[in-house]
């Protein structure tokens, strides 16, 4: 019997986390990145399949399903394209150099044409298996060997994923520079443990817009201030007058597109904008699950989306908001041209290699999931 297509309605986990993407109950790229493998590990470890394509459609499907949930978390798409890269990567790797190995191990190395090895009597064990795709005559074999290696290669990305802040912050103290004076906007867990581990060899400080309307600001500069950095709170009006003094611009990103330019919270482009003027050098730290093989959108606002216009102009106004149409994005769009260089779990980038990191990342094939 053929497995069965995947069906929703039989994997409540992919619902549940449908439904929280959709109400914004997962918060922040790296977060819905996680959600996202805990769920398609759950996914895997339940369904049936065959051969390789039904394995990547299955996954496919599931990555759909999650990305029409909210399209405007790219993490989730990308999560489930680099899983998908793994997976070919390492049946291709294994499938070139099949003919001459002697022995492949059952190993991620080893995503041996992900299937079953067939010894004949007359061949002793210890030499040359014969890996065939699946049993003909039993549709489950292809699963049960593969099963624990594709466990192995979605934890190896949740391992990447659970460590992203201390690989991105080895290389702090050589990017801060004693005395220096550092702008920042909003509260970026990865630009957070970034100062965090400078702080460690070198005296600073750091300047933190307060970020409105959201003030995220507010509880960057409570982190920091606690953890012993000379910090001062200061409002987003002030980023221009107080550029001429800044050293440095280290900024977190929603999304890194794939022409090099990023979606980040609102007000990154004031301050990526004066720090142009001013000859600043704008550093951006963002793991490189926030790759996303998308080129500039052209959207007049970022990204497109919206939060509660309450929040810039309240209804209380009364007379005045029938007249004016607000508008409150949670993204700016930053053009590559305003950005020097990208600091990733993978080292360090300049904007104009995005486009190859995406290349080496994902395949062409799931651009469009």
């Amino acid at each position: 019997m053929a497995p069965d297509p995947f069906n929703p309605a039989n994997h409540r986990s992919v619902e549940i986390l449908v439904s929280k993407l959709r109400r914004r109950q997962v918060v922040g790229s790296r977060e819905a990145a996680l959600e996202t493998l805990k769920v398609l590990r759950q996914v895997v470890s339940r369904s049936r399949f065959s051969n390789l394509d039904q394995l990547v459609g299955l996954i496919r499907c599931v990555g759909r399903r999650l990305v029409e949930a909210q399209p405007k978390e790219h993490t989730v798409g990308n999560t489930v394209r680099k899983l998908l890269h793994h997976i070919r990567e390492e049946y291709n790797n294994t499938a070139a150099g099949a003919s001459s190995s002697s022995k492949p191990g059952y190993s991620i190395e080893n995503f041996v044409l992900l299937g079953q090895f067939r010894k004949p009597s007359f061949v002793p064990t210890s030499e040359i298996p014969i890996p065939l795709e699946h049993d003909p005559d039993d549709p489950d074999s292809f699963a049960r060997v593969v099963k624990p290696l594709l466990m192995e290669a979605i934890q190896d990305v949740l391992d990447d994923l659970e460590t992203v802040y201390d690989n991105i912050s080895r290389g702090a103290k050589d990017h801060i520079h004693s005395d220096e004076i550092i702008l920042t906007l909003g509260h970026s867990k990865t630009v957070e443990a970034f100062l965090k581990s400078a702080a460690h060899y070198r005296n600073y400080t750091v300047i933190v817009a307060e970020t409105g309307p959201s003030y995220s600001g507010h509880s960057m500069a409570r982190e920091l201030s606690s953890a012993g950095i000379s910090t001062f709170l200061v409002p987003d009006s002030s980023i221009y007058a107080i550029m001429s003094r800044v050293n440095k611009v280290i900024l977190g990103a929603h999304a890194i597109l794939a022409n090099g330019g990023m979606f980040a919270i609102t007000g990154t482009l004031l301050a990526a904008t004066a720090a142009r003027v001013h000859s600043t050098p704008v550093v951006v730290c963002a793991g490189q699950f926030k790759l996303t093989p998308l080129w500039n959108l052209y959207h007049e606002f970022g990204a497109l989306d919206f939060s509660d216009p309450s929040n810039v102009l309240g209804f209380e106004e009364g007379s005045l908001v029938d007249k004016v149409d607000v508008m409150n994005p949670y993204y700016d769009y930053v053009g590559p041209e305003l950005i020097d260089v990208y600091i990733t779990n993978d080292g360090d980038h300049p904007p104009s290699s995005v486009y190859r990191l995406i290349k080496e990342t994902y395949d062409d094939d799931d651009h469009e999931l």
